[in-house]
């Protein structure tokens, strides 16, 4: 593996820093203070002088006004925009856009791309992926209630859905329900596009995460389907594909989705380390970082961002490289290892910050309370642990490590 970054990618990870220190951190104080919807006007603006600068949409093919980065590089541009909770969506690049932008490319017809996906990756439209059920487990994708029965030329979806990731303001979801119910397991469901404005698609609420419920891209929508009529064009893919297509679009997510945590782990520790060495703590200007603890904590999680930095890093090489399919027990492996170390440096650079941290005057309490769900969403870190061992097991019993 060549760790090596092209003299074109230091170049636009250059920019994309100075832009997310510049212009994104100097906005979070509003963000964490103000409804979303009140800086939209705003972050439009930021996402025009993204464009002007040619770092719109990092993942998006160029034909589709992206940069068209391969894998490897669109997760060190992820990393980086990872700093601010405002970076992917000003930059073009967010969930669940990206992946619904992805699949579109892959599985849409001319006449989906055209009403969907053209505008989906000029940022002119936001999209959700309405796939989470209220009664069934998340950590197994193919255990589906929600139907989508054939009627005529339309299917008609019935369903109950929540963390709906952006789901308020969205122009369509992208829903998965059960098309084949006698078919093979892996084979019963489909992917389907609806217009959130179609009679019975109906967003509940928002829902609130540790009190907040957010607003427009930042919140997460409980949905009912309520005999929701939609054309059969609109079906994404083959029917009775929507679980093979869900684990294309899943796997380079838990690489972006990696980057970005690292992101944060980033701004949280080089917020640890200046609170450290900033706050004094006895009257003779000692600060927090004179204390051994400390030292631990930062040391620990210096480790610890770059083992898992690496883990991730080597995870996306091999994604493509070798196909995802070889990947998958290094994809298992980031999935819990950065989203835990994410959560240990988060608490360390809260627990530095002391009753600030625990203030939205600060960024780490946004951190705190959003990102404990990493260990949940995309499969449970258990899940994935039982899924990697199991799979280490079965080599050891065949005969091959």
């Amino acid at each position: 593996m060549d760790f090596t970054i092209s003299d074109t990618m230091k170049a636009v990870l250059e920019l994309v820093n100075e832009f997310v220190d510049k212009e994104l951190i100097p906005m979070e104080h509003e963000f964490r203070n103000k409804d979303f919807r009140d800086l939209l006007p705003e972050l439009a603006k930021k996402r025009e002088m993204v464009k002007k600068m040619e770092l719109w949409g990092p993942n998006i093919p160029k034909e589709l006004g992206g940069m068209g980065l391969d894998l490897m590089d669109h997760a060190l541009v992820s990393e980086a925009l990872g700093r601010s909770p405002l970076g992917h969506y000003v930059f073009g690049c967010q969930a669940p856009d990206a992946g619904n932008i992805e699949i579109l490319h892959l599985h849409g017809t001319e006449e989906q791309k055209k009403e969907y996906l053209s505008p989906l990756a000029r940022g002119e439209i936001r999209s959700c992926f309405a796939m989470t059920e209220v009664d069934m487990p998340g950590s197994n994708p193919v255990m589906l209630e929600t139907t989508a029965v054939k009627d005529g030329d339309y299917y008609v979806i019935n369903g109950h859905k929540w963390y709906t990731t952006a789901a308020d303001g969205a122009k369509f979801a992208i829903c998965m329900a059960v098309t084949n119910p006698e078919a093979p397991q892996y084979l019963q469901a489909s992917m389907i596009i609806v217009p959130t404005d179609t009679p019975g698609f109906n967003l509940v609420r928002n829902i609130p995460v540790m009190g907040h419920a957010g607003s427009d891209y930042f919140s997460h929508g409980e949905i009912l389907f309520q005999n929701c009529r939609v054309p059969k064009k609109n079906l994404l893919g083959q029917e009775g594909q929507g679980f093979v297509i869900a684990q294309e679009r899943l796997g380079p997510g838990r690489i972006h989705h990696c980057m970005r945590w690292l992101g944060i782990c980033s701004r949280a520790f080089d917020m640890m380390c200046r609170r450290a060495n900033e706050r004094k703590i006895t009257p003779d200007g000692k600060t927090l970082a004179s204390r051994q603890i400390v030292q631990q904590w930062v040391a620990d999680s210096a480790a610890e961002i770059q083992a898992a930095r690496l883990m991730t890093l080597y995870a996306a090489w091999c994604m493509e490289t070798v196909g995802h399919k070889e990947a998958r027990d290094d994809v298992s492996m980031i999935k819990y290892v950065v989203a835990n170390t994410m959560q240990r440096v988060v608490d360390r650079a809260l627990q530095v910050h002391g009753g600030l941290g625990m203030t939205d005057d600060t960024v780490l309490a946004f951190f705190y309370r959003h990102e404990r769900a990493a260990r949940i969403y995309d499969g449970a870190d258990e899940v994935h642990k039982a899924a990697l061992a199991t799979r280490i097991l079965k080599r050891y019993r065949d005969g091959a490590k």
